[in-house]
């Protein structure tokens, strides 16, 4: 039985409803503005905010109607909550250290209004007029916009708790363009503890035995949950009297000592219906279900169901009382350990558990939200005598898995319904509460599902969050808050429904590897114009509008740039942004940005970053910032070699060993060991007659020449920082290590994610990433900067002024849950794309070996079809990178293959095992060794 029958705060005007927030000692001289009192509950509303305010340490909202908030784009983030906002303000406060001013409290339906969309015909854009908008440090100020702002995310809680404006609310959310966190109808089914009972029965969650009787409307039973249907409200005793006998006698019921009958459909939510009798009194439980029979309305229920047995407490052995205080000592109280978990909707409808936090309260009684005292698992068992750091653990993952597994189900749940039953195109559930009681089944400590709900355990865990913020002092001070993923997830989806129709012109298409970006810049909603000089490219078949042209003599590229200006005026086409996600079009992508006015980084900033020994003459001559001396210290010693004239003057100037490579090259492929003047001269002779042009080994940069970079050389692990700067702001940053490399020629040979370096040392990449960026000009986009770790501190290998290529992509997105691509595009199309910068250690590691051609040219081609069906089974993650196009005498990377874990030596020892089962493993290629650094 849900004994947590949470009696949401009733907003209505009624005397009776006196909240302990309109108490004179709480308002004492808040005043409310005059132009807020246009309903009953909005005034009401603002009373409680300025009251939770107050409450949480944080200053009063400061009216600034009288001077209306202008200069809001398209472009901004616009996330609009409707609600309580003692259920609300976690979020509020959360999303303005994220992305201050665009998570807005809306106190009223009528600060809201809709137009006919201009992108989508049928639906309509929502606008707010007038919000309270939250700033950093918790300030918070009741604004009006002018124009008014358009809304990127709608999510309320008054479905359910407000019948007086639901309405009204129901008419101005339909039809609605903007992604939105639930509806009326799919709140309808939340709130359903029938269906949601037998919703998590299904997949496995445990839930108290259950006998459900539904007037007028049939439900397929479960395996804990019994449903009957009775067909009139009079002459059905008999069926009652037979199927209640039959439940108390089966054999989930044996040891049940009590049950509790109550009514369940969305109109039943918010009101305490439910009775409790002793499993025997046979008699009293016939009668409160004949009673509730006459209320019910055609497809609601009544629910029987067994009352679980609160966790027994492991004492101690106490010490005898001394008779003088016997009489003083309470009597002990059996206590129920009640368990609230707040799962949110992440990257790729991933359900993730956000928070947990428990309550104890007495067992004969049902515990409600509201006025429970929230605290930690960990010391709520400790009062159950529970201290075993591996038992809690263990009890605080069955929580999770549980958990998770009923936002699974909800999902699942959605997905098969209409446009109609789901409330809307946009409308999903992001968020659920889920109450668990703990109780012993089979001898072990389980948790126990008693039902699903949209906010209240949202709002617990606020509640547990602003104890602790208060508490400096607490050890859960610094956790993550409860409303972390939640407001992660609305400015994704707010940020996906900005970019939805942007067009966007990419120059090149590049090869296999990059064919994630098309499908996934389709499925954003995103239009690329690409720009290909193959014709046959299979990007031709997924991108919005394919443009041949040929655009492979870069040394052409100012050419390039007028041929492709005059074709985007001819075409009259209205570009959002313009982008190169291949390393050798990104000069011809700044020289055509600079011309049409998009957003950019210079073509100097470019060329800079391009020129591997430019880019560290650069950095060791900074001298216009204060940190020049440490962005000096990241630059190694470099000189470029066109001629072997030039190896006999710097090789006096270097100290061998040393690594050459092509001064405008990438992935890869040129580098090489020099240990002498000789193995130099002999090096460059290799590369000048084997790569003169483009032809000889296509997309490496040999159109810009085939000039070659001397750099001494320098131990440590080797680290990759995937990097994103809108306007000179660093918005978010990804680190991953490599394994050892293959010398000579350096070929990279494993990886792992997130970072095995501690967090000062992840902290320095991230800062050298940056600064060396900003040093050379690169103020704007999404970057790959590849350093060593060295005692000392980070030395840059080089840096990539472009998204980073292989697998980088797809291992940040299933980990960290951002699409670095997608935020390329966003900074393209002057949309700062909005990430935490701090963010929790994620649960997930990735370790993946990398498959070379033609060392693994034979293996692969008789377990290819085998690593297809174990990727497609999830068992492991393949990055195919392999385009056809190998230069002789070079390996080349075929593909990455990545197992994934809950830990980094769980990631490891399973890819060691697939690879020595598939041969990759092998004595000339040991996979251990290469991921040894990881361990």
């Amino acid at each position: 039985m849900d004994q947590r029958n949470a009696q949401s705060l009733d907003l209505r005007p009624h005397n009776s409803m006196k909240s302990p927030c309109d108490k004179e000692t709480c308002l004492d001289n808040i005043k409310t503005p005059k132009d807020i009192k246009d309903s009953p509950w909005t005034e009401r509303w603002y009373s409680q905010l300025q009251a939770s305010l107050r409450l949480a340490g944080l200053p009063l909202t400061m009216d600034r109607t009288k001077e209306p908030r202008t200069g809001f784009t398209l472009s901004d983030v616009t996330v609009c909550i409707l609600g309580s906002p003692s259920t609300c303000l976690s979020i509020l406060l959360g999303g303005a250290n994220l992305c201050p001013g665009s998570i807005l409290l809306c106190l009223s339906p009528s600060w809201l209004y809709k137009i006919p969309s201009k992108m989508k015909p049928g639906e309509n854009t929502l606008l707010l007029q007038k919000a309270v908008m939250f700033d950093l440090g918790g300030r918070s100020y009741l604004d009006n916009f002018d124009p008014p702002r358009r809304v990127t995310y709608f999510y309320t809680t008054s479905w359910s708790s407000h019948e007086e404006c639901l309405p009204g609310l129901v008419a101005l959310m339909s039809d609605l363009e903007c992604p939105t966190g639930g509806s009326e109808s799919l709140s309808q089914l939340l709130h359903n503890k029938l269906v949601t009972r037998l919703l998590l029965d299904n997949v496995g969650v445990v839930v108290p035995p259950t006998l459900a009787f539904t007037y007028k409307q049939a439900h397929t039973a479960s395996s804990h949950v019994f449903t009957v249907e009775v067909s009139q409200k009079e002459g059905e005793e008999n069926l009652l009297q037979e199927e209640i006998q039959n439940f108390l006698q089966s054999q989930g019921m044996h040891s049940v000592r009590q049950v509790a009958v109550e009514a369940t459909s969305p109109r039943w939510s918010e009101r305490c219906t439910a009775t409790y009798h002793p499993s025997c009194d046979f008699p009293g439980i016939l009668l409160a279900v004949k009673a509730l029979l006459q209320k019910l309305e055609k497809g609601e229920s009544i629910l029987l169901e067994a009352v679980c047995s609160p966790l027994p407490v492991v004492r101690a052995p106490a010490m005898e009382t001394p008779a003088a205080f016997q009489r003083s000592l309470s009597p002990k109280l059996d206590l129920a350990v009640w368990i609230c978990a707040v799962v949110c909707r992440s990257q790729g409808d991933r359900p993730q558990l956000s928070k947990v936090i428990c309550s104890a309260g007495r067992a004969d009684k049902p515990l409600v939200h509201e006025t429970s005292v929230p605290q930690t698992l960990e010391t709520t068992l400790q009062l159950w005598g529970i201290t075993d750091e591996t038992q809690v653990k263990a009890i605080h993952q069955k929580v999770v898995d549980k958990a998770e597994d009923a936002l699974r189900a909800v999902i699942e749940m959605e997905k098969s319904l209409s446009l109609e039953q789901r409330g809307g195109r946009r409308a999903q559930t992001d968020v659920i509460g889920v109450d668990f009681v703990l109780t012993c089944v089979d001898q072990a400590i389980t948790p126990v599902a008693l039902g699903v709900n949209s906010h209240l355990c949202l709002r617990s865990c606020g509640v547990f969050d602003t104890m602790n913020c208060l508490n400096v002092s607490a050890a859960c001070a610094g956790a993550e808050s409860a409303s972390s993923l939640l407001i992660q997830t609305m400015v994704k989806r707010s940020q996906c429904y900005i970019m939805e129709g942007k067009e966007v012109l990419v120059i090149g298409a590049a090869g296999i590897s990059k064919k994630y970006i098309w499908e996934s810049a389709r499925d954003y909603g995103i239009k690329i114009h690409l720009i290909e000089s193959d014709p046959n490219h299979f990007a031709a078949s997924i991108v919005h509008n394919f443009i041949h042209y040929d655009m492979t003599d870069h040394k052409q590229d100012e050419a390039h740039a007028q041929w492709i200006l005059k074709m985007v005026r001819d075409c009259k086409m209205h570009l959002d942004g313009c982008v190169a996600f291949w390393h050798d079009c990104t000069i011809l992508a700044a020289l055509v940005c600079e011309q049409l006015g998009l957003r950019s980084n210079s073509v100097s900033a470019i060329l800079l970053s391009n020129k591997k020994s430019r880019t560290h003459l650069s950095l060791l001559n900074c001298k216009d910032s204060a940190f020049s001396t440490t962005i000096a210290s990241y630059a190694l010693p470099s000189y470029q070699v066109k001629s072997h004239t030039n190896i006999e003057k710097v090789s006096s100037c270097v100290a061998y060993p040393c690594v050459m490579k092509l001064e405008f090259g990438s992935g890869g492929i040129g580098v090489h060991m020099v240990e002498n003047k000789e193995q130099c001269h002999q090096h460059y002779k290799n590369i000048s007659s084997k790569m003169k042009e483009e032809r000889d080994c296509p997309g490496i940069g040999l159109s810009y020449g085939n000039a070659m970079v001397l750099v001494e050389y320098v131990s440590g692990s080797e680290h990759d920082v995937d990097i994103i700067i809108y306007d000179g702001q660093l918005m978010g940053a990804f680190v991953s290590d490599n394994g050892p490399t293959r010398v000579p020629d350096f070929n990279e040979t494993a990886a792992c994610m997130p970072t095995f370096l501690p967090a000062d040392k992840e902290a320095q990449l991230v800062m050298a990433a940056y600064q060396c960026c900003l040093s050379c000009g690169l103020v704007d986009g999404v970057f790959n900067v590849e350093f060593k770790m060295m005692p000392t501190g980070p030395k840059l290998i080089e840096i990539n002024p472009r998204i980073a290529g292989y697998f980088l992509r797809h291992w940040i997105l299933e980990i960290y849950g951002e699409d670095i691509m997608l935020a390329n595009l966003m900074v393209a199309c002057s949309v700062p794309p909005l990430m935490p910068v701090r963010r929790a250690r994620p649960c997930t590691h990735l370790v993946g070996i990398l498959c070379v051609h033609p060392l693994h040219q034979q293996v692969l081609r008789t377990s290819l079809k085998t690593l297809q069906a174990l990727h497609e089974r999830g068992v492991i993650r393949m990055t195919i990178l392999f385009d056809g196009n190998v230069a002789v005498d070079f390996a080349e990377l075929y593909c990455c293959v990545a197992c994934v874990g809950e830990t980094r030596d769980k990631a490891c020892l399973q890819l060691i095992s697939i690879c020595r089962v598939l041969g990759i493993d092998t004595m000339e290629y040991p996979v251990p060794y290469f991921i040894s650094e990881f361990k």
